[in-house]
């Protein structure tokens, strides 16, 4: 595709898009459409303009003018990617200035009960594009360029796909009317609540899909039919939200996926060269997937271009590279970053029935900037041994002419149970850190958690390491070592000590709610008692709001002792404690 010239994108106008100013209103009727997306936008390509966003629905969605031209830039294959017909990619934009529209109280509840890897990006966008390229002698150009493009918060890419393929379709033929009836389609949805299988209709189909959850168990297969059997017409099943068929990805990197893995362990910085942003955008989106269910901490752009705003960022050889995995299609990136640690160059995917031509890993130096083959640029030597079996195991697979999802299973659960393996001693070692229930007294200030120390865990592992669950062998240690350097070990521990702060404090307050509060008040002061009061009173509001993991009798004996706190007091200290 070629990129415009000038200045950048322009924004056509459009009759229902227009314009894309002035903040949402509380309570607007697109409150349900925006629990799933945040809007959705045509981007067309102009002769004079270059590419332009055409359309913004809602109209009153605010984007910035370096959002829309990321949204522009990325919607629209390079000119090295050749794509014609229809095509699907996505892409992920960091989100500039401050959060342009209240969080609904639907969108806490849904991120509470979500796995912490599907939780919604509360600082980056992830667009999902269908675009279209087909031959049009009726256009100056010859042809006919457009692109549909889904902007959302959750990284429901296989969802957001799914509907793609209805809609835009559809709105190529009949265009903003088409578009229009499916927004408001989308803003009779059920919220994306976490546990629940939801039935989605859209233009004349139901869409069928169960929002993943905390309480999920993994690999646990496709949604069952629920309560909807004379639903007609019959739903459309969707088996996930998000998983990507990792075998498909992963076919021309089977050998390296353990290698791989580690490197996103690592947080390590990799550039992915691929053919085209479908399969750039499916490799970086698999790879990003791969540590499930560890949260991926660093950047990641399945799809990249030199246009976009942070290309001087993530291009500069004054710093070491950023912690992100960037997806690309034109080759000026090799040049361009040939500083980086690790290349992945991908090939046109074969989908033949014999495992694709593997590639191989090559030394850094073995890179040419002009015509580089399809390998692993990389320095970086493994700490765990390759697991042999699981390559021979998916080979078999392949003679015995094993379904692509039943390949996937394999892989899936391969790459889950050794990021648990590796998970868990970390989890054991950091449940240790926490103070005993019996040494929580109602009166006193909580204890507080003791420190992660990383020798600590390391002499742990001699007994309780990944080799109880993982038979594998390695550099274990080394592994950790490296670990604890990388954004992974930084969020993975900030959640995990979020968590256990807030249990402890929950304990806490069960602890002043089993203690006998009139003894209590006796000898106190009004400024001790009112002291207790509000403190109470703040930790009721956290745990209504779910911030604290309280039960519903802590709640109401709470109330109870407030009530019976402030009936002690003054009537005017009653009056500014408990307003009428």
């Amino acid at each position: 595709m070629d990129q415009g010239s000038g200045a950048g994108p322009h924004r056509a106008r459009g009759r229902l898009g227009m314009p894309t100013s002035g903040a949402r209103a509380a309570g607007a009727p697109w409150a349900r459409f925006s629990a799933w997306l945040e809007c959705v936008c045509v981007v067309t390509f102009d002769l004079e303009l270059g590419q332009a966003l055409e359309l913004v629905y809602p109209s009153d969605f605010r984007l910035t003018d370096k959002e829309k031209s990321s949204i522009c830039y990325l919607s629209f294959p390079d000119s090295h990617s050749g794509c014609l017909g229809d095509t699907q990619f996505s892409f992920r934009i960091r989100q500039c200035g401050g959060q342009r529209r209240p969080w609904h109280t639907d969108d806490r509840h849904c991120d509470r009960g979500a796995p912490a890897s599907l939780q919604r990006e509360p600082a980056h966008y992830f667009g999902y594009v269908y675009f279209r390229q087909v031959k049009d002698s009726s256009l100056k150009r010859g042809y006919f360029q457009k692109s549909l493009v889904l902007v959302s918060r959750l990284p429901f890419v296989r969802l957001f796909q799914a509907l793609l393929g209805l809609v835009a379709p559809e709105f190529f033929d009949k265009l903003a009317p088409c578009l229009e009836a499916a927004c408001r389609e989308i803003d009779q949805w059920p919220a994306p609540v976490p546990g629940r299988t939801l039935n989605l209709p859209v233009m004349g189909v139901v869409l069928q899909v169960h929002i993943p959850s905390r309480a999920d168990r993994p690999e646990s297969g496709s949604p069952k039919q629920c309560g909807h059997e004379n639903l007609l017409p019959a739903p459309v099943v969707l088996t996930s939200t998000h998983e990507l068929d990792l075998f498909r990805c992963f076919r021309p990197v089977l050998a390296h996926v353990q290698l791989l893995w580690e490197l996103m362990l690592l947080g390590e910085p990799l550039l992915v060269l691929a053919p085209s942003p479908a399969v750039s955008s499916e490799m970086v989106l698999a790879l990003a997937s791969c540590l499930q269910p560890l949260k991926f901490c660093c950047d990641y752009r399945p799809y990249f271009t030199v246009h976009d705003s942070e290309f001087k960022e993530f291009s500069t050889r004054t710093q070491a590279p950023p912690n992100v995995v960037l997806g690309v299609t034109n080759p000026f990136f090799i040049k361009t970053l040939q500083h980086w640690p690790h290349i992945l160059r991908v090939g046109e995917p074969k989908m033949s029935g014999d495992l694709p031509k593997q590639v191989k890993l090559k030394k850094p130096s073995r890179l040419k900037t002009l015509d580089t083959k399809p390998g692993l640029y990389t320095a970086y030597t493994a700490h765990l041994h390759r697991d042999k079996a699981l390559l021979r195991r998916l080979l078999k697979g392949l003679q015995k002419k094993r379904p692509s999802d039943a390949q996937t299973a394999v892989l899936r659960r391969h790459l889950l149970e050794l990021t648990q393996s590796f998970i868990i001693p970390l989890e054991h070692y950091m449940a240790s850190l926490m103070p005993l229930q019996k040494s929580i007294a109602p009166w006193k200030t909580p204890p507080q958690i003791r420190p992660f120390r990383q020798d600590d865990f390391l002499r742990s592992l001699e007994h309780a390491g990944p080799q109880l669950t993982c038979v594998l062998k390695g550099d274990w240690l080394g592994l950790y070592r490296r670990f604890f350097k990388s954004p992974h070990f930084d969020g993975w521990y900030r959640q995990r000590h979020k968590e256990m702060a807030q249990k402890l404090e929950a304990l806490h307050l069960e602890a002043i709610c089993e203690a006998n509060i009139e003894i209590w008040m006796k000898d106190k002061s009004e400024v001790e008692v009112v002291d207790l009061v509000l403190k109470l009173q703040e930790r009721l509001v956290r745990a209504q709001g779910h911030q604290l993991p309280v039960k519903e009798a802590t709640l109401k004996r709470a109330r109870l002792y407030i009530e019976t706190v402030i009936g002690s007091l003054p009537k005017d200290l009653q009056v500014v404690l408990c307003p009428p």
